[in-house]
């Protein structure tokens, strides 16, 4: 078994006697893009970085590596079989494909659609559950969200029929205004709950100066899967209420929770534990959904 030994911000070690001690019982998926800084150009650590995040505790990956066919340079099969390797399963992935200012003009859609056909294939090899468009950018008009609406719904009628589910993850600037009206709004009453869900990331929201409760409130049963981010490790900041978020998952419509944490205070490594640890201890955050 591979020994973990990590800086804490402390500057404190943690071995994996001690992880192993606080493995815990929580379902708590991590997007691999948290350790983006310790994965190798060649992705030759890949497995060792799997085992440490199953012995911290996690028992789900979300990728966001999808590129000519593979995960992190693995094949969907060797990828899943890393994964399970390590003691987790695979969950999800962020990948998309956007279009092309030609494509938004015309409509015409088929390359498009070819290449998710390709990736569907990939990502049902690999055992995903969920696919995960993780970035649009502010479209221009109305016209263009309305286009992008509909091709998600596609993609997402594409999926549920090789028995996947597709989802849209938002950033800050969706709640911005295209021609009078909130992206996100309009995002949430034009595409077909059947086919799109919404991942929100709760920390984006709160930067986008908007409530989740609310948004749960306003569109229930329409967020799947929650993005878990602060500012750094969870739960440090104070600025996402983190208790009031998970009181109302019921009504969000929520089966998954993903931990991402895009900056550290400390080691990478010790900054995914402490993030772990936090949604673990949390008394608000149930075992399962």
């Amino acid at each position: 078994m591979t020994t973990l030994t990590v800086l804490g911000c402390t500057g404190k070690t943690t071995t994996e006697d001690a992880l192993a001690e606080e493995k815990a019982s929580k379902d708590i998926c991590v997007q691999l893009y948290s350790v983006r800084d310790k994965i190798l150009p060649d992705y030759s650590n890949l497995d060792t970085l799997l085992v440490q995040l199953s012995e911290m505790g996690y028992t789900a990956v979300e990728a966001a590596n999808y590129n000519d066919g593979k995960f992190y340079g693995r094949t969907p099969q060797e990828f899943k079989a890393a994964v399970e390797k390590a003691g987790m399963k695979v969950l999800s992935s962020h990948t998309t494909r956007g279009l092309t200012p030609e494509e938004l003009a015309s409509g015409n859609l088929e390359e498009a659609y070819q290449w998710w056909d390709q990736c569907i294939a990939d990502h049902k090899a690999a055992g995903m559950a969920y696919i995960v468009t993780p970035w649009m950018e502010v479209p221009k008009t109305l016209k263009d969200l309305q286009t992008y609406c509909e091709y998600y719904n596609e993609i997402g009628k594409r999926c549920r029929e090789n028995g996947l589910e597709y989802g849209y993850h938002n950033h800050a600037h969706e709640f911005q205004q295209v021609e009078g009206e909130t992206m996100y709004d309009y995002m949430l009453t034009h595409t077909n709950p059947e086919n799109v869900f919404f991942q929100m990331d709760v920390y984006w929201v709160v930067r986008g100066q908007s409530s989740p409760v609310d948004y749960f409130n306003k569109y229930p049963g329409r967020f799947k899967i929650l993005h878990i981010k602060d500012h750094r490790e969870i739960g440090q900041s104070g600025m996402v209420g983190f208790d009031a978020i998970f009181r109302n998952a019921q009504t969000a419509g929520v089966k998954d929770i993903v931990a991402e944490i895009e900056n550290y205070s400390c080691d990478v490594l010790e900054s995914v534990k402490m993030s772990y640890d936090y949604l673990n201890e949390a008394p608000f955050v149930p075992n399962d959904f």
